[in-house]
């Protein structure tokens, strides 16, 4: 009988391992796939860091799996405080998800009326907007669910019961800790590549649902220092790395001594992957140098030029910072490295705010922790509104030191990391308070003008 209950145990976290390693087997060569044919279109990316993007799929895909074994292999107190915390997490995702959706769809209803199959849109729209959702709400979802889960333990004298078995509060918020590293892994896999993309690309697909196409990006200038070529693309289609088509292109050629010989003007110019050349079409061919003034050099209807530059060297200085994962942002501070036109802070304070945004999901829990375990119910209404407090003061941190760093006003880490330092030193803070049983809210409210 015993064997036959222990069985059972196991069949969960195996089921889910299997589910998993499903995922892994459709995912990741379908994204292997993906990242061959942008190699393909743009062999200058960095190609290393689009070949990480499949396994740091699967890992996303393993994570269930390695959480129910982690699950299965805990004690009783560690498991029961999981699946309080766990459901408290699923109400409060599932309500903000659902607010922030519904109040997205009342926005852009009208839009998505305008197109041909709406529900189609709708679902192309949400299914590439959810990724960058879920990586902004995981923090406050987080503190929320904490707050709630602790503060009913609290109030039922669940913690009080846990002490009284000997554990510490540090080692009774170990799950949660773990539910943290956990949470701020997920938000790197999606801050790596898939989470930028879609906060970039959501929007395209309402402009072709309306218009039947979209430009990736519009008046892009861009300078090659080696072939003395500078471009004007007037638009970059939405599939223009499958097509390899810009729109109204202007190119000016310079001479040696940077004066300007030649200008190219063509309403459509085609990249050929294969034979790594450009198409010029429906074209005026101007020569810059005759006297005494400019003349138009006669042309046929469209000339192939065998130039090194490629589509993705073009757009790259039209692309928002903010909508591009590690390996695009790898690849434009490498194709702008000693540049001096090119403004790189606001890149390279991207690049590491990719890396140090997860982190606030490890700190989220930190805070929360502290201040949900309260031992009278006026605790638990002081802690919770400390809570509020400092996760509107980590949003509005966040925001303040990214635009001071992408303004050079400071050193592009700093900028990333320093909302994640503050915010960690208060969470020692208030953790060192309630280890060695100090008071938080009485003693924050003293320091407030008035307070008592």
């Amino acid at each position: 009988m015993s064997g036959s209950a222990t069985l059972k145990q196991y069949l969960w976290p195996i089921a889910i391992s299997l589910l998993g390693v499903i995922a892994c087997i459709y995912v990741i060569p379908k994204e292997m796939h993906t990242v061959d044919e942008h190699i393909l279109g743009f062999p200058d990316t960095d190609i290393t860091g689009h070949r990480v993007r499949p396994y740091l799929l699967g890992l996303l895909c393993l994570l269930p799996a390695i959480a129910a074994w982690i699950y299965r292999f805990s004690g009783s107190l560690d498991r029961y405080m999981a699946r309080q915390f766990l459901t408290s997490f699923a109400l409060c995702m599932g309500a903000l998800l659902a607010v922030m959706i519904l109040t997205d769809l009342q926005s852009n209803m009208s839009d998505f009326n305008e197109a041909r199959n709406t529900l189609d849109v709708i679902i192309s729209y949400y299914g590439i907007f959810i990724p960058a959702m879920f990586v902004f709400i995981l923090p406050y979802v987080l503190l929320l669910s904490l707050l709630y889960c602790l503060g009913k333990m609290s109030r039922h004298q669940e913690i009080v019961a846990m002490i009284q078995t000997g554990r510490g509060v540090f080692r009774i918020v170990m799950p949660l800790l773990l539910t943290g590293i956990f949470s701020s892994t997920v938000c790197l896999v999606f801050n790596y590549h898939w989470g930028p993309w879609a906060e970039g690309n959501k929007d395209l697909v309402i402009d072709i649902a309306k218009d039947g196409e979209a430009d990736r990006a519009r008046s892009v200038l861009y300078r090659d220092s080696k072939s003395r070529r500078v471009w004007l693309v007037g638009s970059f289609p939405y599939q223009f790395e499958e097509t390899g088509v810009l729109r109204n292109v202007t190119i000016h050629s310079f001479n040696e001594g940077n004066h300007p010989t030649t200008k190219l003007e063509a309403q459509t110019a085609e990249w050929s992957r294969e034979h790594k050349h450009w198409t010029f079409s429906n074209l005026q061919l101007i020569d810059l140098q005759a006297v005494p003034v400019p003349v138009k050099i006669d042309t046929p209807t469209s000339i192939t030029r065998d130039w090194q530059e490629t589509p993705w060297q073009i757009v790259k200085p039209g692309l928002d910072q903010s909508h591009l994962g590690i390996p695009e942002l790898n690849s434009w501070l490498k194709a702008h490295d000693g540049v001096q036109w090119a403004n790189r802070l606001p890149y390279l304070t991207q690049w590491h705010y990719r890396i140090a945004q997860p982190v606030i999901c490890l700190i989220t829990i930190l805070l929360a922790a502290p201040l949900g375990i309260v031992f009278s119910r006026r605790g638990l209404g002081g802690g919770v509104s400390i809570a509020l407090f400092l996760s509107a003061g980590m949003l509005f941190s966040s925001s303040f030191f990214l635009t001071f760093g992408e303004a050079g006003h400071m050193p592009p880490i700093l900028a990333a990391w320093a909302t994640n330092i503050i915010f960690a030193l208060v969470a020692i803070y208030l953790f060192n308070r309630r280890i060695t049983g100090r008071p938080i809210y009485e003693s924050i409210k003293k320091l407030i003008p008035g307070g008592k």
